[in-house]
This record gives structure tokens, sequence and C-alpha cells, in this order.
């Protein structure tokens, strides 16, 4: 690669597309970091199966780490890495609470274990045993037997807005490719070129 997209969203996907056939984990995780009040960083892995021109979308337990922090502060990264394309995408933006149709409608289109997983897990908190986890999950299967399982009001989707993307492509010797994206307040991306 020797030139620069006209829209890295579009490349982004075009790129994952690619990728996701030969990746031995799922193309779509990535490690979102976060930070809380006082600037301390934390990261963890996420997943983000929803792209699109208005950003990058993940759900998650809303009382967990990630969510007091993006409470905190509402900013955060994303950095996708795919070996078998040799090809990395870095993502910084503000954060916005998905809005609760939005997340009703993923939340629906999980597998119901999962559904009820998020409400047996208080995540990110303390836990006896596993056993006090599964022993959570046999009662939520009999209370919602035979019936929808509800979205948790305390789960929910998040929208990482991309302010600034990073492309970066391998290259031999470390002679890397990086582009640098930064959208401007017409809506238009600025591109950069950055040494590796």
């Amino acid at each position: 690669m020797s030139s620069p997209s006209a829209d890295p969203i579009a490349l982004f996907l075009e790129t994952r597309s690619r990728a996701e056939p030969n990746e031995p984990w799922d193309a779509v995780a990535c490690a979102l970091a976060t930070a809380d009040a006082k600037g301390r960083p934390s990261a963890r892995f996420v997943l983000v199966k929803e792209v699109d021109a208005d950003g990058f979308w993940f759900y998650t337990n809303e009382q967990s780490q990630k969510g007091q922090d993006l409470d905190a502060n509402p900013w955060a990264s994303l950095c996708f890495f795919w070996p078998s394309v040799h090809t990395q995408f870095r993502i910084e933006g503000p954060v916005e609470k998905a809005s609760p149709a939005r997340s009703d409608a993923y939340f629906a289109s999980r597998p119901r274990i999962s559904q009820i997983g998020a409400w047996a897990s208080d995540q990110s908190r303390p836990i006896a045993s596993r056993e006090t986890l599964t022993d959570r999950v046999r009662q939520l299967e009999a209370k919602f037997e035979g019936k929808p399982v509800p979205r948790p009001p305390h789960w929910g989707g998040y929208r990482v807005i991309p302010q600034v993307i990073e492309h970066w492509v391998e290259g031999d010797y470390r002679l890397h490719d990086r582009f640098r994206y930064e959208r401007q307040k017409d809506g238009a991306w600025r591109v950069t070129r950055l040494a590796p």
C-alpha cells in the first residue's frame, strides 16, 4: 500500500471482510481502552459487530468498569489487529450511549444463554465462587422459562464516534505504512502519512 483511502470507515470494513475468513479468533474483537475520572487507563477486549458511518458500536453492562469509566470520561480508543492481513486500525473519539431501542434490538439478537448471562453477572464486581454464578444462571433460566428475556436496565450499547482513525499496514524491515485520518468539522477526513 502506498496511498491512503478517501474513506477510512469503508477501508476498515473492506479490510475486516478480507480478514474474517482467516482469523483464528473473532475478527470483530478489539481492545477497548478507557480512562477513569483520574485519567487512569484500563483496557480489555470487546466485540464490535456494528460499524457504520456514525461509528463503532459495542454492548456491555453499564455498571462494569468500562461503563463507569465512560460515565466519568466519555472518550475511548479501539484497537483492531488482524495478523492474517498484517493490518491494524486504531480508532479514537468521544463515546455516546445507544438509544434504548437500538440496545433492545441488539439484545434480542443475542443467544438466549447470553441474554440470561447479562442478568446473572454483576460484571466487574467480586463474586464468591463459580457456583454462585451458575446458580444464578439456573434461577434466571427458571424465571424466564417459556418467555422472552428482556434487556436488563443496566445493559446497553455505546458508540465510539471516530475523530481519529489510524491505519497501519506491516511492511518489510519495519518500514510500515501508517496513515492518520482526522475528521474535520465538515465531516471530511484529513489524512497524514506517519513515519513507522
